[in-house]
């Protein structure tokens, strides 16, 4: 077991009393450090009563001590670990998850035409910002080859029109498979994607130019330069059937002025795209996102 293995824990349970003492000591009995934990109660809930959130990063390394195989009944697996926990999480009435450090999450990106946030992800997972291996980029043009060409990166070409949809998406669906891709990231694709696809692919992360669901539909910016805006923006969501309205992940803004033409718009609001961008695709690959219902906890 190497020391630098670690497991991070997403929890969501209905709130009660002594939560938090409940999950540390599950840990502490075994013998296993927690090496970070942040919860959150959400007091104005769908569901009408308070909701209870909380991440947990714990170091593996003394799994296999005597304290943690005699606590998990004679085993030091991850496996027995795991069905531990959901006991006790089935007896909290918890929504749970886990992943472990050391099986790294494998991205596919798709992109159309706009090289910018494409860059800029390449780039940020070469330099291990984004702890993530990115096997395979699709394009529904070639415009692109060249940027993956540079990273290394495998480019596939899937056209796309009205007609040949179904089968375009079901071919995107089978290089996923193949590929044993965990999450899916839009880089300005600008295609929507079908229910039927995003019910079998897996998390799709969307970015769209705009605080939603303002300047929605073709030129945003020129959109937002008829109207006199102050600030523009762009929000990272997770992609669902109903078009730009998925759980939001991330937003940020920039302020712009009167003097500022619809060219100069757009720049700004490439800077903010791919910020925003980068910041949902690391918080997803950093297992802090939690999604309730419309909302997303951001751990």
């Amino acid at each position: 077991m190497s020391s630098a293995a670690r497991a991070t824990f997403l929890i969501a349970s209905p709130d009660a009393p002594g939560l938090v003492a409940r999950l540390a000591s599950f840990f502490s009995e075994l013998g296993l450090n927690i090496i970070d934990a942040s919860n959150h109660t959400e007091v104005f809930t769908e569901s009408g009563g308070p909701r209870f959130f909380m991440r947990l990063v714990v170091d593996l390394s003394r799994l296999e001590s005597p304290q943690a195989v005699q606590g998990l009944g004679g085993s030091s697996s991850r496996k027995s670990l795991t069905d531990a926990f959901a006991k006790l999480a089935g007896s909290l009435q918890a929504e749970w998850s886990v992943a472990f450090s050391d099986r790294v999450a494998r991205v596919a990106i798709l992109v159309t035409k706009e090289p910018v946030c494409l860059y800029d992800l390449l780039l940020r997972q070469q330099s291990g910002e984004l702890p993530c291996e990115i096997p395979l980029i699709i394009g529904n043009h070639t415009a692109l080859e060249s940027v993956a060409e540079n990273f290394r990166v495998p480019f596939f070409t899937l056209p796309v029109t009205p007609d040949t949809k179904p089968a375009q998406e079901a071919a995107v669906l089978d290089l996923l498979r193949r590929h044993h891709i965990d999450l899916v990231v839009l880089a300005r694709y600008m295609q929507v994607l079908t229910d039927d696809f995003l019910k079998q692919a897996p998390p799709v992360i969307n970015i769209h130019h705009g605080f939603l669901p303002a300047f929605q539909g073709a030129k945003p910016y020129h959109q937002a330069y008829a109207r006199g805006v102050k600030i523009i923006g762009a929000t990272a969501h997770y992609a669902t059937k109903d078009l730009d309205q998925g759980p939001i992940i991330e937003q940020d803004v920039a302020r712009v002025s009167h003097a500022m033409g619809p060219e100069e718009l757009v720049r700004v609001g490439r800077d903010v795209e791919r910020v925003v961008l980068a910041r949902a695709v690391r918080a997803h690959l950093e297992r802090r996102v939690v999604v309730e219902g419309r909302r997303t906890i951001i751990l």
